[in-house]
């Protein structure tokens, strides 16, 4: 007769799955309480001591590590000199594997667990059955997603085994499993001893889906989510209407998300390319947009928009006049849904911003042959530790529109320029070869709405004199940037001529 080991923590689905097990000529070794649901569904198993010949031990953390089991696991049927062993001491074969694991990640996820819980959450028993099942793969069939139990079950009962291809990618998937699995343990430990460069990396995703295409039509692409998700992700959004998100949606809507985390008040971003065209602020929600559009009024059309209040029906009547790709918020209000989702190709994107402050993982970026890892740019900032560098002191009123263009230009692309007045950024300049061609575009697309409240927020320094003066000469009366050039004087010299209060920051937000 056929023999199965059968260990599982979740259960579901479970004793359909055995019984099929059982009606294809199996016998049934178990444990724990993986036996006693079997025993009370009425199937007939064998207890593990019975085959080990040894009791459970140590609360249960030894009962399967047993060469009865190993064996039994590991012979090569091929090999005579191998059945004779298992003959010899009496050791069946094991021909199936149905094991999951101790709920590692399930504990770790709770917000007061204990280092204690966690350690004793860690399976040993688990991942040795499954990676001896599945190095003897050729012999014996591996189970570790409930996902498979159809397709094992169907070729057992069409073939009376299951198929050498299928062996192999059940392998495959064990071994995946354990990997997962192993790489969520060194992770935790690895935060637990306050280690930031530990010298081998364990990072896990998990599949969240096969997209249509990436970047371009031609290129293949995945979507992953980390395994421990995180609340304000685009990842966890849940999505009301509209057809998949692409590739670059998902980019996109990343960084809107990003850029609207920084404001508390009501806000809009329009995001498009990975870069903000339009961010307004203001009393309510309606506000807020009108300034964000009015950024922006051509950049705007096909872009991702994220709101940090639930959508009204005043803020949705003006979204609905023109294209939008995304629109992503903490909710909609029925009628403002309603008048939306009339849009076939619009996307609407609910998600918790009450997370949005939870503290962030690093970021991680693919480069041939390997990838670089970081902390988020997430710092919080207050003006009052600014420095002012010139002899025009800043305003208060100034200070707060200077903090507003600061939070804009952490999310334009480097070389950034951001201008901008209380209400709204007025013209963003980013991505080219030099600073000075940032600021000539966000002057150009800020036009006639440039006046004595507009700032200018820099997200590096300024390597010569040739910024301030520009912006000088534009009306600009305020500028914040980081400072740290060998010829940061000239700027203040620039900036003292044309009676504009600048201040430095000491840090920098480039963003490539």
């Amino acid at each position: 007769m056929k023999r199965a080991l059968v260990s599982v923590s979740d259960k579901t689905n479970l004793v359909p799955f055995v019984k099929g097990l059982v009606e294809n000529g199996f016998e049934i070794v178990s444990t724990g309480g993986t036996k006693k649901v079997l025993d009370d569904a009425g199937i007939n198993t064998i207890s593990i001591e019975d085959v080990t010949h040894f009791p459970e031990i140590l609360d249960g953390r030894v009962k399967t590590l047993n060469p009865y089991v190993h064996g039994g696991l590991l012979a090569r049927r091929e090999l005579p000199e191998h059945m004779k062993t298992l003959e010899k001491l009496n050791i069946t074969p094991i021909d199936l594997v149905c094991v999951n694991l101790y709920p590692f990640k399930e504990t770790i996820e709770k917000p007061d667990v204990k280092l204690a819980d966690a350690i004793e959450n860690i399976d040993i028993g688990g991942p040795s059955m499954v990676r001896s099942a599945a190095k003897n793969y050729r012999d014996v069939t591996i189970v570790v997603d409930q996902n498979d139990y159809d397709q094992v079950l169907g070729e057992l009962k069409e073939n009376g085994t299951t198929t050498l291809e299928t062996r192999s990618k059940l392998a495959a998937k064990a071994f995946r499993h354990t990997a997962a699995y192993d790489a969520l343990i060194s992770q935790y430990l690895t935060k637990e001893n306050g280690l930031e460069d530990p010298e081998k990396l364990t990072l896990t995703w998990d599949l969240k889906e096969t997209m249509r295409y990436g970047e371009n039509s031609h290129q293949k692409a995945w979507l992953y989510q980390d395994a421990l998700p995180k609340s304000f992700s685009i990842l966890s959004a849940k999505q009301l209407h509209g057809k998949k998100l692409s590739y670059n949606n998902i980019k996109d809507a990343d960084e809107a998300l990003r850029c609207i985390r920084e404001f508390d008040e009501p806000a809009v971003v329009a995001m498009k390319h990975m870069n903000p065209c339009g961010i307004g602020r203001g009393e309510n929600l309606e506000q807020a947009w009108d300034r964000a559009y009015a950024a922006d009024t051509v950049s705007i059309f096909g872009g991702v928009i994220a709101l940090n209040r639930k959508v009204d029906l005043a803020t949705a009547q003006k979204m609905h006049k023109i294209f939008l790709e995304i629109v992503i918020a903490p909710g909609f209000d029925d009628d403002a849904y309603e008048i939306l989702a009339k849009k076939k190709n619009i996307r609407l994107l609910s998600l918790d911003f009450s997370k949005k402050d939870e503290p962030t993982k690093h970021e991680v970026v693919s480069v041939m042959g390997g990838m670089l890892m970081q902390e988020q740019d997430t710092l919080k900032e207050d003006y009052h530790d600014w420095k002012c560098v010139t002899d025009v002191q800043p305003t208060e009123e100034q200070l707060k529109t200077l903090m507003f263009a600061w939070k804009a230009v952490k999310h334009a692309k480097s070389n950034a320029i951001v201008l901008a007045n209380d209400e709204r950024t007025l013209g963003v300049g980013e991505g080219q070869p030099n600073r000075i061609d940032s600021l000539k575009i966000a002057v150009k697309h800020a036009g006639d709405d440039i006046d004595e409240r507009t700032v200018m927020a820099s997200d590096a320094f300024f390597p010569f004199g040739d910024c301030v003066e520009y912006a000088g000469k534009h009306g600009i009366k305020a500028v914040v940037q980081p400072g740290g050039s060998i010829r940061d004087q000239e700027s203040i010299d620039m900036a003292n001529k044309y009676g504009i209060a600048m201040v430095t920051t000491g840090v920098r937000h480039f963003r490539h």
